[in-house]
């Protein structure tokens, strides 16, 4: 009876033993293989997602992918740059309306 009784005892610690740990985890495990690092990096994810100031921080990148057309610069509005026009135009830049082919 007395042994029914610890190894029911045993099974029930046990089973309430790692809900305790999985609640807070207190940091991350790094595993060695072959002498290479491998992080957990599901571990890493949750550390780095529970900062309060994040929801300011994507904002505040929101804001800075949304820049105005006219304080955008030429190339990424889709205007022709000297520096763009120079490499098409090759040696004849500012002689010629004709670009710089190679010989045939």
């Amino acid at each position: 009876m007395h042994t029914l009784w610890k190894i029911t005892l045993a099974g029930l610690l046990l089973t309430a033993l790692p809900s305790a740990f999985a609640e807070q985890p207190l940091g991350c495990v790094e595993v060695t293989v072959g002498g290479y690092k491998a992080p957990n990096y599901d571990c890493l994810s949750q550390q780095m997602g529970n900062n309060p100031d994040g929801a300011a921080a994507a904002q505040k990148n929101q804001e800075a992918l949304n820049v105005p057309v006219n304080k955008r610069p030429p190339n990424q509005v889709g205007l022709a740059t000297p520096a763009a026009t120079a490499t098409r135009m090759g040696n004849t830049f500012g002689t010629s309306v004709k670009p710089q082919r190679p010989p045939n």
